[in-house]
C-alpha cells in the first residue's frame, strides 16, 4: 500500500515549478482583472523559469457563464476544429465543454494578439504558462488545449509542454474532456488551486441557467472591482444563501451518485434517478491543490476523489460560517494572493491520492502514516462519511488497474493467436490460395481451427472494448502505443476472416451490407484507435474492409445493376486497392489468380479495365493465371 505522503512543493503534482512563478502566476491572475485595455496580461520571467505567462481576466457578466441555449447546465460539444483530440474514442463521441466559456475563447482567438504572441514566445523557445483567476481559469485551461493541440500533437519535440495554474476557476469539462486529457498524457499540464471554502469553483455542478438572475448579482458581488464585499444587507445574505445550498444540494447528489458507481451499485434506482434528475455533467481534471485554513496544501489527482472533495470541503469546513457570514464563502474566492502566498511560504504539501482500504482504519496502519492520514483529516474538517466516498474513489481507481492488469496478462495470448493465423495465411498462399477465399470456403481442417482463433480473439476484444465504454480501464490505457499496434494487426488481419464468415452465411441478404450492419464495434474502435493515433482523418483507414467492398459491388452488379451506378465506387476501390498493395497493408495473395478480387476484376466491362489505374497490375495477373 502507498501512503498518503507530506512532500515539499516541486513533488506536489506541480512538475518542479517554483514558488516564485506560482507567486507571479496569482499576482499576475488577479491584475489582469483590474485591466481594462486588454483581455490577457503576458509577462516575461527571466533566469531558470525563461518562459511567457499569459494571464487572462475573468469575466462579471452572467451571459460569459453560462449559455442558456444549451440546457440548464449550458454545455455543448467541443469545438473539434480547434480541439481534435477532445474526444472519447470507443463511444466515437466528442467531449463537451461549458459553451460560454468556449465561446469567450474563441473570441479571444479572432480578436487578440494572443495567437500571434504564444507564437512569438514558442519561436523562441520560451515555456509558456497559461493562468488566470475565476472565469480567467476557464480560457486558460482552454488556451493550453488548443496549444497542446496545435504544437505538441504535430511536432512534439520542438516544442516545451506548457503549464496552466488556476485559482479558484469553475469547471469547464465532462467526463469525456477528463478521459481524453488523460488519455494524451496532457493532464499534467494543469494545476489547479482551491480554497476549501470557496464556492466558485464547483458551482457549474447546479443548473446555472435557471439561477442566472441569482449569479449575476454573486458575479458583481464577488468582483475584484466591487465596492460592496462589506455589505452585508438583508437581501444579499439571503441571495447568497440561496445560491450555497443550491450548489450544495446538487453537489450532494452528485457525489453520492459517483460514489454508489465508484462501488458498483449500479441498480435500476440509478437509472430512475438520472432519468428525474438532471445531474450536472462537469468533472474535475489534472491536480488539484486544496488551500486549507492552517496554510497546509493538499494536493490530489484523481479525479473522482476531487469530486468528493469539493464538496465536502465546503460542506464540512463553511457549515456554522455560512450561518454566521452568508458572505463568507463567496469573500474567500479574491483572496487567493494573500492566502495562497502564506501557503506558499509554508511550502508543506501532503499528497492526498492514495486513499486505501487500510487508510480508513488507523489501527490497521503503520505508525508513521497515521499521523500523515489524521493531519489530513483535521486539515480539511473532513467526517467519516467524507473519507468513505473518498476511500470509493480511490478504491475504484485502483480497480481500474486491476482491470488493466488482468487485460494485459492477455496480450502475449492476443499476440500468439495472431502469430497463428498469419501462418495460416502463409500456408494458403503456399497453396496457391487467397486467404479470404480459403477461409470462406471452409475445406480443411486448417480453415476450421482458423476460425476457432478468430472467435478466442473476438471474445478477448470484446471484453476489453466493454471495459473502455463502461470507463473500467485508465483512461491512459487508450494512449498506450503497445495495445494500438496491437489493436491494428488485429484488426488488418483478422476483420476479412469475419467479413468471409458474413458473406459465407449469406447474412448481407437478411440483415445488410456488412459495411452498414454487420461490422463489430472492435473492428470500429481499433480503426479510430490508429487513426487517431496517426493523426489519420476520420474513416481514412478502411484497408481491413477491403473484402466488404469487393463484395458489395459484385453483388450489385450480379443483381444487374448498371455499371454506371457502380463505377464510383469501383474507381475509389481500384485507387485505394493500389496504394494499399504498395504500403503491404494488403498482400499479394489478393491477386492469386483465383481470388474473389481478380474474378470480379475481370468481369469488368472492357473499356473500364483498359483505362483502370491498376490495369498493368492486373493484367500481369491475368498472364501469369
Amino acid at each position: 500500500m502507498m501512503p498518503i505522503t507530506a512532500a515539499p512543493m516541486h513533488c506536489a503534482g506541480t512538475k518542479g515549478m517554483e514558488k516564485v512563478l506560482i507567486e507571479h502566476c496569482i499576482s499576475l491572475s488577479m491584475r489582469a482583472h483590474h485591466s481594462s485595455t486588454s483581455p490577457f496580461l503576458l509577462h516575461t520571467l527571466s533566469g531558470s523559469s525563461h518562459c511567457s505567462i499569459f494571464a487572462f481576466a475573468g469575466s462579471w457578466s452572467v451571459d460569459d457563464w453560462i449559455d442558456g441555449e444549451h440546457g440548464a447546465f449550458g454545455v455543448s460539444k467541443i469545438d473539434s476544429s480547434l480541439f481534435p483530440s477532445l474526444k472519447n474514442l470507443v463511444r466515437d463521441a466528442p467531449a463537451a465543454v461549458n459553451m460560454a466559456f468556449l465561446r469567450s475563447f474563441q473570441m479571444l482567438l479572432k480578436t487578440s494578439r494572443l495567437e500571434v504572441e504564444i507564437s512569438k514566445a514558442a519561436a523562441e523557445k520560451k515555456r509558456i504558462v497559461f493562468t488566470g483567476h475565476s472565469s480567467g481559469g476557464a480560457i486558460a485551461v482552454l488556451a493550453t488545449v488548443w496549444l497542446l493541440e496545435k504544437h505538441l500533437r504535430t511536432d512534439y519535440k520542438n516544442h516545451t509542454v506548457p503549464l496552466c495554474v488556476t485559482f479558484g476557476s469553475p469547471l469547464i469539462g465532462d467526463n469525456l474532456f477528463c478521459q481524453a486529457l488523460q488519455r494524451e498524457d496532457w493532464s499534467c499540464c494543469f494545476l489547479h488551486f482551491v480554497m476549501t471554502m470557496d464556492i466558485i469553483p464547483q458551482s457549474p455542478l447546479a443548473p446555472l441557467a435557471s439561477l442566472k438572475e441569482e449569479l449575476q448579482s454573486i458575479l458583481q458581488f464577488i468582483s475584484p472591482k466591487s465596492l460592496c464585499l462589506s455589505s452585508n444587507s438583508f437581501g444579499i445574505s439571503q441571495l447568497l444563501s440561496k445560491f450555497y445550498y443550491t450548489v450544495l444540494r446538487n453537489a450532494l447528489t452528485i457525489s453520492n451518485h459517483q460514489s454508489c458507481l465508484s462501488m458498483g451499485c449500479a441498480t435500476s434506482l440509478l437509472g430512475t434517478l438520472s432519468g428525474f434528475i438532471k445531474l450536472s455533467p462537469y468533472k474535475p481534471f489534472g491536480t488539484f491543490v486544496f488551500c486549507c485554513s492552517n496554510g497546509r496544501l493538499v494536493s490530489v489527482k484523481n479525479s473522482d476523489a476531487i469530486l468528493q472533495m469539493l464538496f465536502y470541503c465546503l460542506r464540512e469546513a463553511s457549515g456554522q460560517e455560512m450561518a454566521d457570514d452568508p458572505c463568507r464563502n463567496f469573500k474567500e474566492h479574491l483572496q487567493y494572493e494573500s492566502k495562497l502566498k502564506s501557503c506558499l511560504e509554508m511550502q508543506n504539501v501532503i499528497h492526498g491520492d492514495y486513499l486505501q482500504t487500510n487508510d480508513l482504519f488507523l489501527s490497521e496502519m503503520n505508525m508513521d502514516e497515521m499521523p500523515l492520514v489524521e493531519t489530513l483529516l483535521d486539515d480539511l474538517d473532513m467526517g467519516k462519511e467524507a473519507w468513505l466516498h473518498l476511500h470509493a474513489a480511490g478504491d475504484w481507481e485502483m480497480q481500474r488497474f486491476r482491470n488493466q492488469k488482468r487485460i494485459d496478462a492477455n496480450y502475449n495470448k492476443i499476440q500468439e493467436a495472431l502469430n497463428v493465423l498469419d501462418q495460416y495465411r502463409a500456408t494458403c498462399e503456399l497453396r496457391g490460395l487467397c486467404y479470404y477465399d480459403a477461409f470462406k470456403l471452409q475445406r480443411d481442417a486448417e480453415d476450421f481451427n482458423a476460425n476457432v482463433k478468430r472467435l478466442e480473439l473476438a471474445g478477448l476484444w470484446d471484453e476489453i472494448i466493454e471495459m473502455l465504454v463502461r470507463f473500467e480501464l485508465p483512461d491512459r490505457f487508450e494512449g498506450r502505443t503497445e495495445w494500438v499496434k496491437l489493436g491494428t494487426r488485429y484488426c488488418l488481419l483478422v476483420e476479412p476472416l469475419d467479413i468471409a464468415n458474413y458473406y459465407r452465411h449469406s447474412k448481407n441478404e437478411d440483415t445488410g451490407p456488412y459495411m452498414v450492419k454487420g461490422r463489430p464495434r472492435r473492428y470500429r474502435f481499433t480503426q479510430r484507435w490508429n487513426e487517431h493515433a496517426q493523426q489519420m482523418p476520420k474513416g481514412s483507414s478502411l484497408e481491413s474492409c477491403f473484402w466488404a467492398m469487393v463484395e458489395e459491388i459484385s453483388a450489385d452488379m450480379n443483381n444487374k445493376k448498371p455499371f454506371i451506378e457502380v463505377k464510383e465506387r469501383v474507381l475509389e476501390l481500384e485507387k485505394n486497392v493500389s496504394v494499399w498493395l504498395a504500403s503491404r497493408k494488403l498482400r499479394n495473395d489478393v491477386l492469386l489468380g483465383g481470388s474473389t478480387f481478380v474474378k470480379w476484376w475481370m468481369a469488368l466491362p472492357k473499356h473500364h479495365k483498359f483505362n483502370s489505374c491498376i490495369a498493368k497490375l492486373m493484367n500481369a495477373v491475368d498472364k501469369s493465371g
